[in-house]
């Protein structure tokens, strides 16, 4: 067959055009392998596992956990889900209560100057073979609780643990280890007559701000103590304080702007710390406030309604919301600083004050009862700004408290 110069035969133009095509498929197959791979590279970089070589290994002396960011790693599987940990109460089992979102699993709190330990859960076991560590405080500190059974239960056999919740204690135990993992409700620290029966009504919550005696007998004897306690401070202005005993109807009672009874507060569980506590046998750590999300103004979300429908985390550096008030925080500060015993601070207060889209929001319950689905279609009601999803914002709190430990 003849062929004249600068012309294809249409039969040899078809087959060099589909040879053109398909080279150009496999080239973007090539590629998209190719991105994916890096992208893979990328969340490995990212991940806990690998040590980041310019970053020095976490020393609490050297290292701020407050100066970091949120990190989106699509390979991060959380530790546990609100499904394989049997201890996640339902006010916190978001994805059991229909979230349907799941970004807010995937974001990791990295230090700017510092490598954050990874949570080893076999590590923590053996920390505390043969001790009792209790956490202390409301249902945010239980929060960190449940967090911290979940993530060391699923390397004990069943056989070898249990749970015991009760009020005002509850203990999950790993037998094994002959070790504890306890949580005990004081909400204020200090007696209230919201301890065993929550008051809901908050005018009608009263404190006995210098007694602390009727909780503290259950400390005594713990090996590991993490207190917290600041949002249920947050209920008013001014707090009801009794001085004196309950039994006389309630009466005697005054009402003191609420920082105030809060240092009085702090400063009758800093002086029993201190004329009680061994520091050469018992550690003693403070969670600091957990931030609320109750405005959606304060990270420009102006139509937004509280933290509903959040889905990132403000990446605004510095970012601080009407939810946290230094003045309590500059409290706990100044009281612990003229403490005779160390007290070890988990700051977790400006890396949660970025994760808006953390909270339970409509998937939770109230009065026992998981939200209907008219109660979640009506979230300026019902959301819940405070509380945590579990997994969630909790393991990074316990993931810094390992690296204290």
């Amino acid at each position: 067959m003849k062929i004249s110069r600068g012309k294809l035969p249409l039969s040899i133009m078809v087959i060099v055009i589909c040879a053109i095509a398909f080279a150009g498929v496999i080239f973007t197959e090539d590629l998209r392998a190719l991105t994916e791979e890096k992208e893979k590279a990328r969340s490995a970089a990212l991940s806990d596992d690998t040590i980041d070589e310019d970053k020095i290994d976490f020393d609490p002396n050297e290292c701020s956990v407050t100066k970091g960011m949120w990190v989106f790693n699509s390979s991060i599987e959380p530790p546990y889900t609100d499904e394989t940990c049997p201890y996640v109460d339902t006010q916190m089992s978001c994805a059991k209560n229909g979230r349907p979102d799941s970004d807010y699993l995937h974001w990791e709190w990295q230090l700017d100057d510092c490598n954050l330990p990874r949570f080893d859960p076999v590590a923590v076991l053996e920390k505390l073979r043969g001790k009792r560590l209790m956490f202390v405080g409301d249902s945010l500190q239980r929060g960190q609780w449940q967090s911290f059974v979940c993530l060391v239960q699923s390397h004990i056999p069943p056989e070898e643990k249990s749970m015991n919740r009760s009020r005002p204690l509850s203990v999950f135990s790993a037998k094994g280890y002959n070790a504890t993992i306890e949580f005990y409700w004081a909400p204020f620290l200090v007696e209230s007559n919201s301890d065993l029966h929550i008051v809901t009504d908050t005018r009608k919550r009263i404190l006995r701000i210098d007694s602390i005696s009727k909780h503290a007998q259950h400390w005594i004897g713990v090996d590991i103590l993490v207190f917290n306690t600041y949002v249920w401070w947050m209920s008013g202005l001014r707090m009801k304080s009794l001085w004196g005993s309950f039994a006389n109807d309630l009466e005697g009672f005054e009402e003191l702007d609420a920082v105030v009874a809060y240092r009085l507060a702090l400063k009758t569980w800093a002086n029993w710390v201190d004329s009680t506590i061994n520091p050469n046998t018992t550690r003693i750590f403070f969670t600091t406030m957990s931030p609320t999300h109750m405005r959606s103004a304060d990270w420009n979300h102006k139509n937004g309604i509280r933290c509903y429908n959040e889905t990132r985390p403000v990446m605004k550096r510095g970012y601080w919301g009407s939810g946290s008030d230094k003045r309590f925080m500059e409290v706990v500060s100044s009281v612990v600083g003229r403490m005779k015993v160390p007290v070890n601070f988990i700051n977790i207060t400006q890396l949660s004050e970025y994760r808006i889209d953390g909270h339970a929001t409509v998937y939770t319950e109230i009065t026992g009862e998981v939200l209907t689905a008219e109660e979640k279609a009506n979230p300026k009601k019902y959301a819940d700004c405070i509380h945590w999803c579990l997994p969630g914002v909790p393991d990074t709190w316990n993931k810094i408290f390992y690296a204290y430990l």
